[in-house]
C-alpha cells in the first residue's frame, strides 16, 4: 500500500524533544461534517489513502473489513460510523490513518486529512459535559489560532466500544492491602473504570484525578498537609499511577513536578499509557518514572503494581 503525506509524519525521534515541554503534536482530520477532530500524532503510524478493504462478515459496528498491511491483517474502522455522525450514503472517507495504541494496530477510515499542529498541553482542556457528545468518544478539546474548535478523539474508548472491553480476570488480593493507598490519574472514563476495577481486586484504597493539572493540585495539597501534621507523605500515599497524554499537563511533565519536589521522596510513580512504544518508554524513563506499563492487560498491570506494593507494606 502506498504511502502518502510523506512529508506530514516525522519520525517518532524527532518528537520526543517535546517531552518534558507540556507539548503535543495533533494531527488534524474531517470526517465529512464541519467539526474537525484531532488525535495524538504520537498514536499514527502512518497516512495513506483509503485502500481496497476486504468485507469480512460478523464484524462489530464501524468496522469496514480487513486489509493486509505489510504481512499484517488488521482491521479497518469507519471513525463516522463508529462515533454516530455517519449520514445515510455518505461516502466512507479517501484517506486512512493506520494507527497503533494499546498494542493494537487500526485503521482508521476519516474524509480527509488535513495537517500537524503543535499546542501546549494547559491550552489542551476537557470537554464541557454539553459538549461531550457523540457517545462520550471525546476526550479533550482545543481552539485553532482563528477559533475553531478542535475535539480530540478518546481512541481508548473508541477500542473498547467497538472491541469491546477484555475482563480484569483473576488477580490475587495484596496482602494488607486495606493498608496500601494509590493515587491514579487519567482523562480516559473507560481507563479509569479498568484501574479501578484493578484496585478493587487487589484490595487496596485508590483516588483518582481526571487530569495533570487536577492530579497535581490535588498531590500538592496532601504533601501541604501532611507536612502540616508533620508527617511523612510516603506514609500515606504508597504510590502514583499516571497517563502519558492528558488535558492541561501531561503525565511527563507531572511526573518531574513529583520527582523534583522532596515531599514525595519514597513514592513510586508508575506510567501507564496507551503509547507502548520504546520511545515513549525512554521518555518516561528521562524524567524518572519507576516504571512503565502499557494499556491495557489488568494482569500485566497489578503484576507491575504489586513488586512496589508489597515493597511499601514491608517498609
Amino acid at each position: 500500500m502506498e504511502r502518502a503525506n510523506d512529508n506530514l509524519l516525522d519520525t517518532v525521534d524527532a518528537r520526543t524533544k517535546l517531552v518534558g515541554s507540556n507539548r503535543m503534536e495533533i494531527l488534524l482530520f474531517s470526517l465529512g461534517t464541519s467539526e474537525i477532530f484531532g488525535i495524538n500524532v504520537f498514536k499514527v503510524r502512518e497516512v495513506s489513502k483509503a485502500p481496497f478493504i476486504t468485507k469480512s462478515p460478523n464484524m462489530p459496528h464501524g468496522v469496514e473489513g480487513l486489509i493486509s498491511l505489510r504481512g499484517n491483517v488488521i482491521p479497518v474502522l469507519s471513525l463516522a460510523k463508529v462515533i454516530g455522525i455517519a449520514r445515510p450514503g455518505q461516502e466512507l472517507g479517501g484517506s486512512m490513518m493506520v494507527t497503533e495504541y494499546s498494542k493494537r494496530t487500526l485503521g482508521f477510515l476519516v474524509q480527509e486529512v488535513d495537517r500537524i499542529i503543535r499546542v501546549d498541553w494547559d491550552k489542551v482542556r476537557q470537554p464541557d459535559n454539553m459538549l461531550a457528545t457523540s457517545n462520550s468518544f471525546i476526550t479533550a478539546i482545543t481552539d485553532l489560532p482563528d477559533g475553531k474548535l478542535v475535539s480530540i478523539l478518546d481512541v481508548e474508548t473508541i477500542l473498547a466500544q467497538t472491541f469491546g472491553e477484555a475482563p480484569v480476570g483473576i488477580i490475587t488480593p495484596l496482602d494488607k492491602g486495606h493498608e496500601v493507598n494509590v493515587f491514579f490519574v487519567d482523562d480516559s472514563a473507560v481507563a479509569r473504570k479498568k484501574i479501578a476495577e484493578v484496585m478493587d481486586k487487589l484490595g487496596v484504597h485508590h483516588k483518582h484525578a481526571l487530569n495533570g493539572q487536577e492530579a497535581w493540585t490535588r498531590l500538592e495539597g496532601m504533601a501541604t498537609h501532611a507536612a502540616q501534621q508533620k508527617r511523612n507523605l510516603a506514609d500515606e500515599l504508597t504510590m502514583i499511577l499516571v497517563d502519558a497524554e492528558m488535558p492541561e499537563m501531561d503525565g511527563y511533565v507531572l511526573t518531574r513536578h513529583i520527582k523534583s519536589d522532596p515531599r514525595f521522596d519514597g513514592i513510586p510513580v508508575v506510567m501507564h499509557s496507551s503509547l507502548s512504544s520504546e520511545a515513549n518508554r525512554s521518555m518516561g524513563k528521562s524524567v524518572g518514572v519507576d516504571a512503565y506499563v502499557a494499556k491495557f492487560d489488568a494482569e500485566v498491570l497489578a503484576d507491575t503494581l504489586r513488586p512496589y506494593l508489597l515493597k511499601a507494606n514491608r517498609d
